[in-house]
């Protein structure tokens, strides 16, 4: 005999522990996203916190006091929403003009032992803010720095830097070989052009390759069967120590993308 066993909703929650019950749940997510203000996240008397999205942001306020929540220059705020119209004053204003200029929401409570929760969309991000107000200790400013904007500012730096160093030195201009076809697909890491100065090859590629996927690159046999070949990266051209009659770079899965390369000078492949 099979019994089925159905309990209520309020028994359900006798068996299963505060943690597993949904708003026990919620109040875990929401104290695990939690960030409050730290000394070590003190500038002078502005409270900076590292950005993620999906985190929640303390605000401590009080009454009589305004706190200033600063945010990226050049940031514009769509919407502002608190959960306390009646009970928080929330405005907003700017500083700094052309690229500098900044948006600045102003939260001020009427009176201490309050909270609420404060919503800020932007065309950049989303700002979820905790509102507590206390009748002293009021946080006078916060704002945001931005650990994956700084990632893809230092890797843009990292970029243009390499593609200013020289791709090899000693170069000699007039024994340059350009005397290459570049044909097959066209996706957007196609190599502007090869060449070579008859003991290495060169491949240029526009700049954009610095921040896509780069495609590995096949040297074609006598036989017709691709080979792996060494090469290195410097800045938007792949250096390969040697020369080849073709050579293909490929990316992809089932749609793969092909680029051949190909030397129209057989008389100089033969001393590779």
């Amino acid at each position: 005999m099979i019994r089925i066993l159905i309990l209520s909703a309020s028994a359900l929650s006798l068996v299963l522990p505060a943690s597993a019950q949904p708003t026990g749940a919620v109040a875990a997510a929401n104290k695990a996203a939690l960030r409050e203000p730290s000394r070590a996240g003190y500038i002078d008397a502005v409270q900076v916190y590292p950005y993620a999205e999906g985190a929640l942001y303390r605000l401590y306020a009080a009454p009589g006091r305004v706190t200033d929540i600063a945010l990226q220059p050049g940031e514009a705020v769509m919407s502002v929403a608190a959960g306390d119209t009646a009970r928080w004053t929330v405005g907003d204003t700017v500083s700094g003009s052309g690229e500098e200029k900044r948006t600045h929401i102003l939260v001020k409570p009427y009176s201490g032992g309050l909270r609420s929760n404060l919503i800020i969309t932007t065309d950049r991000r989303v700002y979820h803010l905790e509102l507590e107000s206390r009748a002293s200790g009021a946080m006078a400013a916060l704002q945001w720095r931005y650990p994956h904007d700084e990632l893809i500012a230092l890797r843009r730096k990292e970029a243009a830097a390499a593609a200013a160093r020289p791709i090899a030195s000693g170069l000699a201009v007039e024994r340059l070989n350009f005397h290459y076809a570049i044909s097959g697909d066209k996706p957007a890491w196609r190599p502007l052009r090869a060449f070579d100065d008859g003991r290495q090859t060169f491949i240029e590629f526009a700049p954009s390759i610095a921040v896509g996927e780069a495609p590995p690159l096949f040297v074609i046999g006598d036989e017709g069967e691709a080979q792996l070949v060494n090469y290195r990266v410097a800045g938007r051209y792949y250096v390969v120590d040697r020369l080849f009659g073709a050579a293909e770079l490929r990316l992809g899965g089932k749609k793969q993308q092909v680029v051949r390369i190909v030397s129209a000078q057989p008389q100089r492949r033969r001393g590779q």
